[in-house]
């Protein structure tokens, strides 16, 4: 499972609302709010956050094993 604890944690220690997200990497809510629900987006959305953020992969998403 992929989780965006990561990504949670960088808008958080930046200051930065997920409604500023959204109009910084120009999605809509809807592909926000699967963000928050640790749900799957294109890795085009990832690769937009990171070149935002300019911030690695691993400050967005994270590989969770399943239980």
């Amino acid at each position: 499972m992929i989780s965006y604890a990561p990504l949670m944690s960088t808008l958080h220690k930046r200051k930065i609302s997920k409604t500023d997200l959204q109009k910084l990497i120009e999605v809509s809510s809807a592909t926000v709010a699967k963000i928050s629900k640790d749900e799957y987006v294109s890795m085009q959305v990832i690769d937009n956050i990171c070149r935002v953020l300019d911030c690695p992969i691993e400050e967005v998403i994270v590989y969770v094993k399943d239980e």
